[in-house]
């Protein structure tokens, strides 16, 4: 094993480490190991995204010192999304075969300045990950931009770090040590990404040794854990509207609809969305689309492009709230965008109408209305 880089170390929180994954490699068994992120993590920005991303590079560090038959790894990286639709999709695309053993966590760069949505997000992917399998490891992962680089621990990444310090979850600041090399005049952010967020080869090369040192700096420290430990019980959610048991489920499943068509495939050109394409598509005013949820919150991913419109909706049939999307992404493709309607905290079903209307955005060439899932938080 290499001799850890003191200074690459400054920039990784340790706190469990990954004791149940260092027991299984020292033991010679199998792994999964599941990425869950933006397009950083699928790798938008490089060369090739499953080779030079550091997700790629991550997967190949670890399968050759651990062998290839060994490692298994899951690309759940879904550009331009944040840790609500995160906890929404773990299941689905993180978890697809029940357990994993190490779940990485990238969202610092989309999640907005809503502090407490962002807990919600990264904290429900926590509790969710620890319910669903119990064992793994979870490593939280901050990567650069813009407002990333303001400060050495800029807004987004506190407020990650708040939900990893409270349970004890090991991270790794990539933009600290971006922050670092541009103010000791070491570098220049545009030379590691051209556009300022996703890196380019280099960029993601250097993001790769520094998920290295920390995997290296983690078996090191967890060597003395022989037999491993359980994780610990839960403490007490940060926020008891986290999104702990979101889930995505199929469109038609318990809904009435009307004035929609069922779409086999995604339209194109598409962005962002590499899973099943089949939706309901409206396109005109008054199709509706009604479906009952008993939780805390509910909403719909939607696939949002040139032909957007706006459509509106209302809870158990009062007031209609109007929701526009269309934005200067749509512009050139379609890709997959939440919306989520509030319900109260204390779970009751509640019907929800999503009705399309005939007004859009300037822009927009048309008043489309296409539904991939429902989303639902118990």
């Amino acid at each position: 094993m290499s001799m850890i880089d003191q200074s690459a170390s400054s920039y990784v929180n340790l706190r469990r480490g990954l004791p149940n994954l260092s027991k299984k490699l020292r033991h010679n068994e199998p792994v999964v190991v599941a990425f869950l992120g933006g397009s950083i993590t699928e790798g938008y920005g490089a060369s090739d995204p499953d080779k030079a991303s550091w997700r790629a590079l991550t997967e190949s560090y670890l399968r050759e010192r651990f062998s290839e038959d060994r490692v298994t790894c899951v690309n759940a990286g879904v550009g331009g999304t944040n840790s609500t639709f995160g906890a929404h999709r773990l299941r689905e695309h993180a978890l697809p075969n029940s357990e994993i053993d190490l779940l990485f966590v990238e969202f610092s760069v989309n999640d907005g300045e809503d502090r407490e949505e962002s807990i919600r997000g990264m904290e429900g992917i926590v509790r969710q990950c620890w319910r669903l399998s119990p064992e793994a490891d979870i490593c939280f992962l901050y990567t650069a931009a813009e407002k990333n680089l303001s400060a050495r621990m800029p807004f987004n990444i506190a407020v990650h770090e708040e939900v990893a310090a409270h349970y004890h979850i090991p991270s790794v600041n990539f933009a600290a040590s971006i922050y670092d090399l541009i103010g000791e005049g070491q570098a220049r952010w545009e030379e590691l990404a051209p556009d300022l967020v996703h890196p380019n080869d280099a960029g993601y090369a250097r993001y790769a040794q520094a998920v290295r040192h920390f995997l290296e700096y983690a078996f090191i420290n967890d060597a003395g854990h022989e037999e491993g430990w359980e994780n610990p019980a839960l403490p007490s959610p940060l926020d008891d509207k986290s999104y702990e048991h979101a889930v995505m489920l199929d469109f038609y499943q318990g809904v009435q609809q009307e004035g929609f068509m069922l779409m086999k495939e995604a339209p194109e050109p598409l962005i962002n969305w590499r899973y099943q394409g089949e939706h309901l598509y409206a396109d005109r005013k008054g199709a509706s689309f009604s479906f009952a949820i008993s939780g805390r919150s509910a909403g719909l991913l939607l696939l949002c492009g040139p032909d957007t419109g706006i459509f509106e909706y209302s809870l158990d049939g009062l007031t209609f709230n109007e929701v526009q999307l269309f934005d200067a992404w749509c512009l050139g493709a379609f890709r997959p965008v939440i919306a989520m309607f509030p319900l109260s905290a204390h779970g009751q079903t509640l019907q929800i109408t999503v009705r399309n209307t005939d007004r859009k955005d300037e822009r927009s060439t048309g008043t489309g209305l296409r539904i991939l899932k429902v989303l639902s938080n118990a």
